[in-house]
């Protein structure tokens, strides 16, 4: 089974395996749903999270890889939030970012990002070890607020999914690059969803 998920394929003359295409698929529709605040997203999230980990494990990029056990956290923590979370325990409400929060981002951000990307250099032979940890953090950052269902998560994601399309292509993961290119698309759609749903909520 984990040779067959392994073997190298050619589709539409892209080199990926089966293991890719899985996590590719999983990726679209986990994003896709939350761009649409429908809460089975979360679940698509915690599938992708264990095939994508085996990805970037196989291509050493290890931030990633880290990135995707905090998804699998994040994904039932997003899933309970926007189940039971809130007030009314009804579910949290499309609201955004407290300004509070943003010298603290800020702060994780830089720091974080300095010291995994030098203990990735120097402990492990992993590649791109600055801009994956950089990615990584941001990652982070805005999948807890999209858990939280801070607006800005959105923005968060388009920065950095155009970087990651550009690393992607970089390590000759073509098919994931592809993905995060549409990651890219939706994360447009969901900024312009939830600010709407927002307008809605407020004017209500």
């Amino acid at each position: 089974m984990i040779d067959w998920l392994n073997q190298s394929i050619s589709l539409w003359g892209i080199g990926t395996t089966p293991l890719e295409i899985l996590g590719f698929l999983t990726g679209a529709i986990c994003v896709y749903l939350n761009t649409r605040q429908n809460v089975l997203g979360w679940f698509f999230g915690i599938f992708n999270a264990v095939l994508y980990a085996a990805v970037f494990w196989q291509v050493r990029l290890y931030a990633d890889m880290g990135l995707q056990g905090y998804y699998f956290l994040t994904s039932i923590y997003g899933w309970w939030m926007w189940k039971f979370g809130g007030a009314s325990h009804d579910g949290v409400r499309v609201t955004h970012t407290p300004v509070r929060l943003y010298p603290i981002f800020a702060l994780i951000f830089l720091v974080a990002t300095l010291s995994w990307g030098f203990l990735l250099g120097k402990f492990t032979d992993g590649t791109l070890t600055y801009a994956d940890s950089a990615l990584t953090i941001a990652s982070l950052i805005a999948q807890w607020m999209m858990a939280r269902k801070y607006l800005e998560n959105w923005i968060i994601w388009i920065v950095a999914d155009v970087c990651y399309v550009a690393m992607y292509f970089y390590k000759d993961l073509h098919l994931t690059a592809i993905l995060y290119f549409v990651f890219l698309i939706l994360a447009v759609m969901g900024y312009v969803q939830w600010k709407r749903d927002l307008k809605k909520s407020v004017g209500a």
